[in-house]
């Protein structure tokens, strides 16, 4: 067997000779044919998106962010909400200016917001801005008390307070992770010399006394800062949230004794100091289960904490699990070796699986994932999220019995989305609102607590960033009710009825109201336009645009349009809807490419400027050249609902390869695709993707090019993939139906690999152990390209370029 890195110096070798191949086009009015080299060049060429866009809190004007030409730096620009020329903000204005997310008081007389991690309040109606805090410290999550005479706001872990009639800021609760002092139980021999000694005896009731009557005058006194509260020393303090009355406080912990489990070292071989470093990897799926969170309800006047049972939660003992292990116990048995059949493979380190038999009996694990009080404090509304992704439960606090109140439990047999789980009070404090996909799609919902929940949207389509009028009548959102490639944003009214739309642009993916909830401002674009800044009226009315921030010679190019496509299931599955790149010339017959987004839940098939905006040139160079190419919304993808996002439940790779195969034969049917000629491509999920194309169906895809690829679950982080799959211990059957390097020895056509070697999302290491498990199945026309100083998204266009020669000239090389 020769040598693994002279074999792949060999194939690298082998490339320069053809790297020149890199192709040129001509789009309608473009200057000069548009290159390869300028499509993977940075996109300053093209001109720097809008972002970050926020509004000055007297409504007159947008500010935003943009990246300023040939650096890093963004800069930040202000422009007329009513129209005109933008202009930068130097660095003398900057104190002066207002900040993204503000908080207004109940009188809307006043907004506070955090600039460069410090406090600011502004007075509304004189303008006047007033610093509260100039710290080294990070301060956030700013709120006016309920009685509107006080600003709350947390500095690390810890609450504050600042009087806006004093000026004086001071802490509302200090929390303290060791057990209180008072609660100490003197021992036998303590006992003893105070029983026998009396002077020491009077000596310790005299400190006693000092110190109930020093605790009794500090509690009593509101100049003081209040007495510690104690929660124990076996726990870390993860996150807390303060009433507005500043009564009550909610406490998150986990075990001080977590252990996350082994993480590796990712190692970095070009340095600024010529010597190879490293860094500390994440960890693994499944090398330990997420951290436990407790709740806990702090009681500031009586300064006492009680944990909250999460026993009323419907369903906290049920164990959605069980049927996925008994399949992996039948199938371990089967197979005689312990592990499923055909399936064997080393066991991850294992959680800790004591007391297996009772685990029905046993409340799971959960993380404390929201926490919002209503604006008058009295009531709290609580998120819980089961940690194996099965269930989502919204409660509500009874601050007087100390209790949870069951208001919503969404439980999903694959997975709880990571999206659409925003919900919020209005300003009454008697109602929330919620998103929810329990129909199968996100949709707003209202409720008062204990009562009937009321559904404010329905239909097949998405709801997203719901936001509330200042006045609480109204709530905003962005929706793909027109189409599921098309969204525009949306107002219902609290008391119902039919949504209303409010732009038509299409392309629209945020928005934000104005502080007298009359205007937006909407972030959106089109397929080959970066997102750009217009105003809307927040009733009804025509938008305009604010921003155009493309450069001279991007807008001097006349793009051809890719077609969205609605591609037919042959599985049952529906519509695949896609994008499709055709040459000018579609007389004959073309090769075809296959390109696949990455992310997995991510929607690609959108009227927007997308993500993957450099493949969207390459694909307008592949038509030049003659390929069709199609770029399709897979099941997994965003956008379509919970029944498209979770068909990869435990199969990750299968409903995606059925739907790019029948991509290739509706190409051929409708569009002359070379059913003999077919190249697929990827990055990340696309890459994994790629790969399972390659090895599961040989005989449809000639060559594949897999970038940052996925090859193996079991390597992967714990968030995403234990959703989709469970974890390695429990569902072993999962990672092996879903890891490619499983299927590797079914390669049979040229496979391109390339992959960042400071990758910290999919590891180097995965294209590493599958280039080492094709080099001992004894596969040909394999290359990895290592790119020593990319992580996981290129940042460099000398890398950019030099992978899209590569792909360029394997599909040259393979599908003419």
């Amino acid at each position: 067997m020769r040598d693994p890195m002279l074999r792949l110096a060999h194939r690298l070798g082998c490339l320069l000779g053809v790297l020149a191949l890199a192709g040129s086009f001509s789009p309608s009015h473009a200057a000069e044919p548009l290159t390869l080299e300028r499509i993977m060049a940075d996109p300053d060429w093209i001109g720097p998106p809008v972002e970050r866009p926020f509004w000055s809190l007297d409504g007159g004007a947008v500010l935003y962010s943009l990246k300023r030409s040939g650096s890093p730096v963004r800069d930040i620009w202000r422009v007329p909400a009513g129209g005109g020329a933008p202009r930068r903000v130097p660095p003398a204005e900057m104190a002066t200016i207002d900040a993204t997310a503000p908080v207004f008081d109940h009188a809307r007389q006043r907004a506070a917001f955090v600039r460069n991690g410090d406090v600011f309040v502004r007075d509304l109606k004189t303008h006047k801005l007033t610093q509260v805090t100039r710290t080294a410290a990070f301060e956030s999550s700013p709120q006016f008390s309920a009685d509107g005479r006080q600003l709350q706001f947390r500095s690390g872990t810890d609450w504050l307070a600042y009087d806006l009639a004093s000026a004086v800021t001071g802490p509302v609760a200090q929390l303290v992770l060791s057990k209180d002092p008072d609660d100490k139980k003197p021992g036998d021999l303590e006992r003893l010399q105070l029983r026998l000694i009396a002077t020491l005896a009077r000596d310790r009731a005299d400190r006693d006394s000092l110190k109930r009557n020093a605790d009794l005058l500090r509690s009593a006194d509101p100049t003081r800062t209040p007495l510690p509260i104690y929660l124990g020393d076996d726990v870390a303090l993860e996150r807390s949230s303060l009433s507005p009355d500043g009564r009550w406080l909610l406490v998150v912990t986990t075990p001080k004794s977590y252990d996350k489990g082994r993480a590796g070292k990712l190692p970095v071989y070009v340095t600024e100091s010529g010597y190879e470093e490293s860094e500390e990897e994440r960890t693994r799926v499944g090398r330990n289960d997420p951290a436990p969170e407790t709740l806990w309800l702090v009681d500031l006047k009586t300064r006492t904490r009680q944990k909250l049972e999460v026993a009323p939660l419907p369903g906290i003992k049920d164990d959605p699990l069980a049927s996925v292990r008994a399949e992996n116990e039948r199938a371990a048995h089967t197979s005689g070796s312990g592990k499923p059949a055909d399936t064997a493979r080393p066991d991850p380190p294992k959680a800790d699986s004591a007391g297996a038999a009772k685990a029905e009996k046993k409340e799971r694990s959960l993380e404390v994932s929201a926490i919002a009080f209503n604006p008058q404090g009295s009531e709290a509304l609580v998120r819980f999220t089961a940690n194996d992704n099965k269930d989502r439960w919204l409660a509500t606090v009874d601050l007087d019995k100390h209790a949870l109140r069951p208001e919503h439990r969404l439980t999903d047999s694959a997975w709880v989305n990571w999206d659409y789980n925003d919900a919020g009070w209005l300003p009454d404090g008697k109602r929330f609102w919620y998103l929810s996909e329990e129909t199968g799609y996100s949709h707003l919902y209202l409720k008062s607590p204990g009562g009937k929940a009321t559904a404010l949207t329905s239909g097949k389509f998405e709801v997203s960033l719901p936001a509330l009028s200042p006045d609480g009548h109204w709530i905003y959102a962005l929706t793909n009710a027109e189409a599921p490639y098309a969204y525009d944003v949306y107002r219902v009214a609290v008391t119902g009825g039919a949504p209303a739309r409010l732009t038509r642009l299409q392309g629209c993916n945020a928005f934000g109201l104005s502080p007298d909830g009359t205007k937006l401002w909407v972030q959106h674009s089109t397929t080959h336009m970066p997102v750009q800044l217009a105003v809307a009226s927040a009733s009804a009315g025509p938008s305009h645009e604010l921003t155009d921030t493309r450069t001279a010679e991007y807008k001097a190019i006349r793009w051809p349009e890719p077609r969205i496509v609605a591609v037919p299931s042959s599985h049952g599955a529906g519509t695949i809807w896609s994008r499709l790149y055709l040459p000018a010339d579609t007389a004959g017959v073309h090769p075809i490419v296959m390109f696949v987004h990455g992310a997995g839940y991510l929607q690609n098939t959108q009227l927007q400027f997308p993500y993957y905006f450099r493949e969207q040139m390459f694909h307008h160079l592949l038509n030049e050249r003659g390929y069709v190419v199609l770029d399709m919304d897979y099941r997994a993808s965003q956008g379509y609902g919970r029944d498209w996002r979770t068909a990869i439940y435990r199969r990750m790779g299968t409903p995606e390869l059925e739907d790019l195969i029948d991509g290739v034969h509706w190409l051929a049917r409708e569009h002359g695709g070379d059913e003999k000629h077919v190249g697929v491509y990827g990055g990340s999920y696309g890459g994994f993707m790629t790969l399972m194309a390659m090895f599961r169906a040989p005989d449809v895809f000639t060559a594949g090019a897999a970038l940052r690829p996925v090859t193996d679950w079991t390597q992967y982080n714990h968030g995403y993939t234990a959703a989709i799959l469970n974890t390695p211990q429990v569902d072993s059957l999962a990672y092996a139906r879903s890891s490619p390097i499983e299927y590797a020895s079914a390669l049979k056509g040229p496979l391109l690999i390339c992959h960042g070697m400071i990758d910290d999302n999919v590891l180097f290491e995965d294209s590493v152990r599958l280039y080492q498990r094709l080099l001992e199945l004894h596969k040909d026309h394999v290359t990895l390209a290592p790119f020593p100083m990319e992580r996981h998204g290129f940042t460099h266009a000398d890398s950019w370029l030099d992978e899209y020669k590569r792909i360029l000239e394997l599909f040259e090389r393979t599908l003419r």
